[in-house]
């Protein structure tokens, strides 16, 4: 009979198992099943050698020799008894690709992919992680966890900066906002997240890229349209439409099974994204719509009543329809942000509660800190007032919502968006000047702009009298303006 053992390889810190074979050993290519009858077992995990021959073995327990260039997976039994199950290196029991770089957050869906995509795609598993700023709590430990996991390498890309200025700006400079409330957080930081996977797909050889979304979200949507446009030759693997678990709890469930360790329990499951935009929160009790979400619930941001009892007045200087500025000091566009997300969560501002219509159909309840964001908002909309005129704003106002729209629904680099990008850089491009904020328990007022491309005119508008508008003019315009509903008034009295 074969034998088997665990043995460390310098080049990494899993163990791998191997088996030597004596000369009565039974020569077969099979996967030997383990039914899991007893309460307390550990499962070896197993990576590929790439060692020519066989590695030492020393346990001594029965097993059975496997063909070559197959992995070997291992379950010891509480009574001693050893199980091994051979998965083939050709294929997985899905089919077989060669190296998936799958974005990886080590949260709860993620943490779980990792050994599934091996087992069911015969993969190489590239974990890659965007830092949009989602803090640097959620990137502690993430590689030792990937790798834990099974992946082969963890890659992490600081996006920071990108993302704010070719992704935030250009929707601030839109005003693009979805049903009338959602800044657009987590579907801006989409297509940055996914463009840099392709890069990273590229980068490293591989063939396909995985995502966590879930079939029911926006979020498979956004990712899987960036993948399209970008390099449609990727095959895309999304696993939460392929296997049997059925939800956060069933995962959750899974990840203990497999010692991955995971954000959440039971008690306590909220779904968030977090990046240097927004925070969001989903499920659990706001899964309700009827339910007030809790005040612990919250992380940028103090609760408005327990905010400072003074207000703090700002200055945001703008440039051709982006923010540069705070309070006279020019700020790069990740820095800007990070200062007004740290003002404007001391005074309670950002807070949206909301229920949204999904792209797929169906309606959910989120709720949404965007401090920072918030303030941008009114700040750059201000402006707006005094620089553009009456129809650039009304056409400028019916594009946002087109605009959100693409951008909630993944088609961040649709030739239509990437047009209306154009439009609204020329129209905002005398956009430039200050705005005054005042910060005050939640809310944001203007209490001052100034602009030196201002088409505001104290002169005409002034209540005292002017050169340039004549008040007796107003009543042929009137009478011309008005000639259409008096002309249907003499109709239908018979005039």
């Amino acid at each position: 009979m074969a034998e088997i053992s665990a043995t460390s390889f310098p080049s990494s810190s899993s163990s791998a198992l191997a088996l030597r074979s004596s000369p009565n050993a039974s020569l077969r290519c099979q996967n030997v099943a383990c039914p899991r009858t007893t309460s307390s077992f550990q499962e070896l995990s197993v990576r590929r050698s790439q060692l020519v021959g066989n590695a030492l073995a020393t346990s001594h327990v029965p097993a059975t020799r496997v063909c070559k260039n197959q992995a070997i997976r291992a379950v010891m039994s509480g009574d001693g008894q050893t199980v091994v199950a051979a998965d083939s290196k050709g294929a997985g029991l899905r089919g077989k690709l060669k190296k998936v770089v799958l974005a990886y957050s080590g949260g709860l869906d993620t943490s779980v992919i990792v050994p599934w995509l091996k087992e069911n795609y015969g993969c190489e598993v590239v974990c890659f992680t965007a830092d949009v700023g989602q803090g640097i709590k959620e990137l502690d430990g993430l590689e030792q966890k990937a790798k834990a996991s099974g992946a082969s390498q963890l890659v992490v890309k600081d996006l920071t900066e990108e993302f704010v200025k070719d992704y935030i700006f250009p929707c601030l400079r839109a005003g693009a906002i979805y049903e009338r409330k959602y800044l657009l957080g987590t579907s801006m930081a989409r297509p940055v997240i996914a463009k840099a996977m392709v890069d990273v797909a590229a980068e490293v050889g591989a063939d396909a890229v995985a995502h966590g979304c879930t079939g029911k979200g926006n979020d498979q949507v956004r990712f899987e349209l960036t993948f399209f446009s970008l390099n449609p030759e990727l095959k895309v693997v999304a696993p939460w439409r392929e296997w049997e678990i059925q939800g956060r709890e069933d995962a959750i469930e899974y990840a203990k099974k497999h010692n991955v360790p995971v954000p959440v329990t039971k008690k306590s499951i909220y779904s968030r994204d977090r990046n240097l935009w927004h925070l969001s929160h989903e499920g659990d009790i706001l899964e309700d719509p009827a339910n007030e979400p809790k005040r612990d619930m919250y992380m940028m941001s103090v609760d408005p009543e327990d905010a400072p009892d003074q207000p703090e007045y700002i200055e945001i200087g703008i440039e051709s329809g982006l923010p540069v500025a705070l309070n006279g000091k020019a700020l790069s566009p990740a820095t800007l942000l990070s200062e007004l997300n740290t003002i404007g969560g001391k005074h309670g501002i950002g807070r949206i509660d909301m229920v949204e219509n999904r792209l797929v159909g169906m309606k959910s309840r989120g709720v949404y800190e965007t401090p920072g964001g918030t303030i941008l908002f009114a700040a750059v909309q201000e402006l707006e007032s005094l620089t553009l005129d009456r129809e650039s704003i009304q056409v400028k106002d019916s594009l946002a919502l087109k605009y959100a729209e693409m951008v909630y629904a993944g088609r961040w680099f649709d030739p239509l968006k990437e047009s209306m990008d154009a439009f609204m850089e020329k129209l905002t491009e005398k956009t430039t000047g200050s705005v005054t904020l005042k910060l005050y328990k939640g809310s944001v007022s203007v209490t001052g702009r100034k602009s030196p491309n201002s088409l505001y005119r104290q002169d005409i508008s002034s209540f005292e009298g002017s050169e340039i508008y004549n008040q007796a003019d107003a009543a042929g315009f009137i009478r011309l303006y008005g000639l259409p509903m008096r002309v249907r008034a003499m109709l239908e009295k018979g005039i």
